[in-house]
């Protein structure tokens, strides 16, 4: 689907790409991986042809389409339904072609609606929008009312549904909720062309995509399967090329030795210069250089304090009007690791607030040790920093009495070596952004860390490395991440924030993604008062005019079957009501279990009922006949 041929790029003093080679099959869902700063994001702009090539190809088959999610949707008066639905160019074209065609030209145009199956297109953008966490009543409200985070996700929307031939996705997960992410990780896995994305969410690369594309010292290589499959593959390439090294050396060792000790001899001359030319000849095998990472530093507190550390007692909170959160009974000791669940706008990030002393209770009882200290690390501190600033600067108002060889020490134990010291926030990555922030909230060993998105900015290895830092701490931690590898090594306990409160959850993260899912599926399958747009050919001459029905057993037997039909298709409905109302699932995760269980039961009385009902009309018309 995509050939990339001897590329070459520079650019910015360095050298990207270097004489990199790929072939991407077609329909292949493809995990591209790296370091940070390596240029995942350069090859998808040269694939884009935002960037020019310095040599090389990257070829496609012609007419292909490529769509991408670069920037949010501009906040315009259109609404959000008819923004996804315009993004599929041709069924809007043909659409508004249909207004105006010849006759002789109206077959063609309806022929290729039906083709593209435009007449489901709203129900089908209803269900996208649903997934990526859009109501209802979201449908008909105009982009301008979306805050920039959700207009991210309405351009992601817009790229699934318009469904190009490669689909290009620069960390997707970074703007969704874990419920997203999962939702995500499920439509991506049965993308129908090929997509290429860039991710460090382990979950997503293991259950998503069926190659791994890995980018490194300006090399691209494919890998079939996950990442935890790349990764055995990387790790064997490496044992083989550590070990095939040994061999050669030993070869060229023993080969040098014979000719040291004979070229001197006339009679062995002839053998030593063979010796060097074989010499010469033996494979260049470059060393094995493993790439470090530099780990957190997260203290634990020295003098633990007595339990609880924070007791809620049927507490409200919020901003001064309508409470976010109400009747909060919950218990934080020193042990816990906590993770927080919910969809965005839930009230988890209300709750980190309340915990870290940001927000007072409005009713009820918050009770919390005088001594507690919280290092609170939340996503939007990275987009606060002042961008004229240095890692130096920031630490030594944070370290004011310290000597400024200790404030580097402590830098570079954040990963900030010395050239990045004095290097302004504005050049700095994302990923050093987020190691210097997560480091300096900890710095002073709090008996509670927040952490809200730590990882967003953080490459797969960065993320192994806070997990070891967090199982290694001694504190208790209040998690709320997208990252669901990282939840469940992470999390002992689940806290779900819904329908304005926060209850423990009980179960695992494969119970909670199922619980996602199962409440994504219902959620599309519910009515959305989007209303199809005719795109069907005009309709067909009416049919002719029926003679009396005869009467009979054959007509009583296909009454009877109809109304048997019927009562099993009401059943279903009531039950399909209760699965789509939120409510049944955030009350009791049980009974939308069993809910789930009396559906399929359903599901087969309306199938049995229906099969009976067309055989009795099939029968009564066999009569009529």
């Amino acid at each position: 689907m995509l050939q990339i041929k001897d590329l070459v790029f520079d650019a910015w003093g360095r050298r990207f790409f270097d004489e990199a080679t790929v072939s991407l099959p077609k329909d292949a869902k493809v995990g591209l991986v790296g370091r940070n700063g390596v240029g995942k994001s350069t090859l998808f702009k040269l694939i884009l042809d935002e960037l020019h090539l310095g040599s090389g190809e990257i070829g496609m088959p012609r007419n292909s389409r490529i769509g991408s999610v670069d920037q949010e949707h501009p906040a315009t008066p259109v609404p959000l339904l008819d923004t996804v639905l315009a993004a599929d160019v041709e069924r809007a074209r043909l659409l508004e072609e249909v207004e105006t065609a010849d006759p002789e030209h109206m077959g063609e145009i309806y022929a290729r609606l039906i083709e593209i199956d435009a007449d489901r297109a709203p129900s089908r953008a209803a269900e996208i929008l649903a997934g990526l966490g859009f109501t209802n009543e979201d449908l008909s409200r105009p982009m301008a009312e979306f805050s920039g985070g959700w207009r991210m996700r309405v351009a992601l929307a817009a790229s699934l549904f318009a469904e190009p031939d490669l689909l290009l996705l620069d960390e997707p997960t970074n703007y969704l909720d874990l419920e997203g992410a999962l939702w995500l990780e499920a439509r991506l896995k049965k993308y129908p062309h090929t997509a290429m994305v860039i991710s460090h969410d382990r979950e997503l690369l293991n259950n998503s995509v069926d190659h791994i594309l890995h980018l490194k010292d300006g090399k691209l290589d494919l890998y079939p399967g996950g990442y935890d499959n790349f990764e055995h593959q990387v790790s064997e390439k490496l044992r083989l090329q550590a070990a095939t090294r040994v061999k050669v050396e030993a070869r060229r060792e023993h080969l040098q030795a014979f000719v040291d000790r004979f070229r001197a001899k006339a009679s062995k001359a002839a053998q030593a210069q063979s010796r060097l030319k074989m010499i010469a000849k033996l494979p260049p095998v470059s060393a094995v250089i493993e790439e470090r990472v530099a780990p957190f530093n997260l203290p634990s507190p020295e003098r633990p304090l007595p339990p609880p550390l924070i007791r809620l007692e049927e507490a409200t909170v919020g901003y001064g009007g309508a409470p976010i959160l109400r009747h909060l009974n919950l218990r934080l000791d020193l042990d816990d690791r906590i993770g927080l669940l919910g969809v965005n706008g839930a009230g988890k990030s209300t709750f980190a607030k309340l915990v870290a002393g940001a927000l007072t209770v409005e009713t009820g009882r918050l009770h919390r040790s005088q001594r507690l200290r919280v290092g609170w690390f939340h996503q939007h501190q990275i987009e606060a920093m002042d961008p004229t600033d240095t890692p130096l600067e920031i630490i030594r108002r944070a370290m004011p009495e310290a000597a400024d060889s200790k404030r580097r020490a402590a830098l570079a134990g954040f990963g900030l070596g010395y050239d990045k010291v004095e290097t302004t926030v504005a050049n700095l990555s994302g990923g050093e952004r987020a190691r210097l922030l997560l480091n300096m909230v900890a710095m002073e060993a709090p008996h509670l860390l927040i952490l809200d998105e730590p990882t967003n900015h953080l490459d797969i290895d960065s993320r192994r490395a806070l997990l070891d830092a967090l199982n290694d701490y001694e504190g208790a931690v209040i998690l709320i991440t997208h990252d669901r590898s990282l939840m469940e090594l992470v999390a002992d306990r689940l806290w779900l924030a819904a329908d304005g409160g926060i209850t423990p959850f009980e179960g695992d993260m494969e119970d909670y993604a199922k619980f996602v899912l199962d409440r994504a599926r219902m959620a599309a399958r519910a009515p959305t008062q989007v209303k199809a747009e005719a795109v069907a050919p005009p309709p067909p001459p009416p049919p002719p005019v029926r003679t009396k029905t005869p009467s009979g057993p054959a007509r009583r037997r296909a009454e009877a079957a109809e109304a048997a039909l019927a009562r099993a298709s009401q059943a279903l409905a009531v039950i399909d009501r209760a699965l789509t109302d939120p409510a049944t699932f955030a009350a009791d995760p049980g009974k939308a279990a069993e809910l789930g269980r009396r559906r399929a039961q359903a599901q087969a009385a309306v199938d049995t009922a229906e099969a009976e009902w067309l055989e009795a009309q099939e029968a009564y018309e066999a009569v009529k006949a």
